[in-house]
Order: structure tokens, then C-alpha cells, then sequence
């Protein structure tokens, strides 16, 4: 990794954050790639790093190795990533019709906390923008893989992706709150 040169007094913290996301940033997407994030998804974490820094004016000042620093941060959020998706994946795991097949097995209680989740995550989904909203209902209503959703939509392959963990996001938000 490359060291960074101690900030300057004259370095305002958004530049210094500029700097050293430009200086590690192969350091970064190489530790996360060697942690099984596929290709395209590091530089994802990587911009997400900065935007969580950024609004963080400070962070970099004082850290004796900001390499160090940026990678594990880089690396913590990439788990994070990791568990929101494999949580994600058990969540939108079924059908609407499982779901209600399960809860009628069970006492009327049940049944009312499913038909009220299932409201909430109908809400949420009308609640996201139209191309968004589209890539998601192609994707787990009709089964549409991302590329299919891409030649459907005449969008790229990146914001296929996007729109869907958009959308994930927002609805798991949205159940989260509703549990609250």
C-alpha cells in the first residue's frame, strides 16, 4: 500500500479524502475482491466508502495509515453488503401465495400480520420510481433474470442492479419500520 503524506494544514478534509480514495483505490477494490466480490461490485463499495466518508469531514486526519484504514473500512462495508443481501434473499424468497398459504395454517393473528406485511411491501413497492419499480416486479413477479430486465428496458446491465437493490432496500426499510 502507499502512504499517504501527511495532510497538510492547508488541505481542506474533502480533498484529503480525494486523495487518499485516489491512492488506495486498487488497494481497496484488490482487498475486496479477494474477499469474493465479483467484479463491478468493489468499485460499488468502494463509492459508497467515499459518500459514507465524505459526510464524515475529519475522518482521515490523525490515522497513522489511511491505507490501512480505508481498506478495512472498505472490507467492513463490504460484509455489510454481504449479510443486507443474504437477508434480502431470505426475505423475497417466496411468493405472495406461499406467504398467505402459510399464514392460513396458522391462527387468525398470523394472518393478519402477513396481509398487513404484505399491504406494507405493496405500498413500498408503489412508492418507487417507474423504472425502479419496473426492474423489481420483472425480477420477483415475473422471474425476469437481470439481463432479460436490461434488454426489456433498454437500460444498462449496472442500473438493472441498481434499481433492484434500490428497491430491496426500500421495501426491507419499509418492513423494518412497519416492525418497529
Amino acid at each position: 500500500m502507499h502512504a499517504l503524506q501527511a495532510p497538510s494544514a492547508e488541505m481542506d478534509d474533502s480533498e484529503l479524502l480525494n486523495r487518499a480514495i485516489a491512492r488506495h483505490y486498487h488497494d481497496m477494490t484488490q482487498a475486496l475482491t479477494r474477499r469474493g466480490h465479483m467484479a463491478g461490485s468493489e468499485a460499488d463499495i468502494v463509492h459508497d466508502l467515499y459518500l459514507k466518508l465524505a459526510g464524515r469531514p475529519g475522518i482521515l486526519r490523525g490515522k497513522t495509515s489511511v491505507g490501512a484504514f480505508l481498506c478495512r473500512a472498505a472490507i467492513n462495508l463490504g460484509i455489510d453488503r454481504f449479510r443486507r443481501q443474504n437477508y434480502e434473499a431470505r426475505l423475497f424468497s417466496g411468493t405472495e401465495a406461499e406467504g398467505l398459504n402459510v399464514a392460513t395454517h396458522s391462527d387468525t393473528e398470523r394472518l393478519l400480520d402477513v396481509e398487513a406485511r404484505l399491504t406494507v411491501l405493496k405500498s413500498a413497492i408503489e412508492d418507487l420510481p417507474g423504472r425502479c419499480r419496473m426492474a423489481f416486479i420483472l425480477h420477483r413477479l415475473h422471474g425476469l433474470t437481470p439481463d432479460q430486465i436490461t434488454a426489456r428496458l433498454g437500460i444498462s446491465r449496472n442500473m438493472v442492479d441498481r434499481h433492484l437493490r434500490k428497491a430491496l432496500a426500500h421495501c426491507l426499510d419499509r418492513l423494518m419500520e412497519f416492525d418497529r
